[in-house]
């Protein structure tokens, strides 16, 4: 059982050096519907959102699997996850800085907007010029994809301590 994004590269390539039956399920929903024979072994895509693997994994578990759980997903990845995750529960706004087409930064927008409704993912400090913020902020979280250049998270840095609030 892959856990994680089945159109994914990294999902396309698991699958591809799988020597016998596999199935991807990318939800809760989806691992409640696993009918599966025998032992299996669960890993996930490295990107993927702790918190969903660890539900999925728990799914499995109760439905009674002899399951080998193999945490695949990136400890650098779990860090950020969980660090946007506790910045976004106090932060009046928060932005993600990532590539449009990057998984990991999708999901820390989607942790970070789940506990902060003002929170706008962007690839360039330009792009935070329609960004609207709240009327009263005091503070404002930032977090990045793994593969954002440093300098691109210090130019935001930069725009948003000349903000005056």
């Amino acid at each position: 059982v892959i856990v994680g994004n089945p159109a994914h590269p990294e999902i396309i390539g698991i699958c591809g050096w799988c020597d016998g039956p596999y199935t991807v399920v990318k939800t809760g929903e989806e691992a409640e519907g696993l009918d599966i024979d025998g032992d299996i072994t669960v890993v996930a895509q490295t990107t993927f959102q702790h918190r969903k693997f660890s539900q999925i994994v728990e799914i499995i578990s109760k439905k009674g699997y002899n399951a080998n759980v193999v945490n695949t997903i990136c400890s650098a990845t779990k860090d950020r996850q969980d660090a946007a995750e506790v910045l976004s529960k106090t932060a009046d706004a928060m932005i993600v800085i990532g590539g449009s087409a990057s998984s990991n930064t999708r999901r820390l927008y989607e942790i970070a907007s789940e506990n902060c409704p003002n929170t706008v993912c962007i690839q360039k400090p330009d792009d935070l010029v329609t960004f609207k913020l709240p009327e009263s902020v005091n503070l404002i979280g930032i977090t990045a994809g793994a593969s954002t250049p440093q300098n691109i998270i210090e130019e935001v840095q930069k725009y948003v301590r000349g903000i005056d609030f």
